[in-house]
């Protein structure tokens, strides 16, 4: 369910106060355990750790991700192959 468009999006007031204090070019990874806070253009070109329940995802924002949520970009999963002997015999016949 989408947030109500009088309140606006959720942008948490931390995560922009770390964004304005670093300089443009600025390499530095900023931690955010905050999944659901929007992405604004104030954010873009800087790289945000995005948490995934384990470590730190870094995710560079560009600006087609200006609206989305920030754990839109952080898989919360990972994936392991599916099949026994047979998906590891097809795996050695493409090689």
């Amino acid at each position: 369910m989408s947030r109500s468009l009088k309140k606006g999006p959720y942008v948490n007031p931390r995560i922009l106060k770390k964004v304005q204090a670093l300089r443009p070019g600025d390499k530095t990874v900023i931690k955010v355990w905050d999944r659901a806070c929007v992405i604004t253009p104030e954010m873009v070109g800087f790289t945000i750790g995005v948490h995934n329940g384990k470590t730190h995802f870094p995710v560079y924002v560009v600006e087609n991700m200006v609206g989305h949520a920030l754990g839109e970009f952080s898989p919360t999963r990972k994936f392991i192959s599916h099949g026994g002997k047979a998906a590891k015999a097809q795996a050695a016949g493409k090689k």
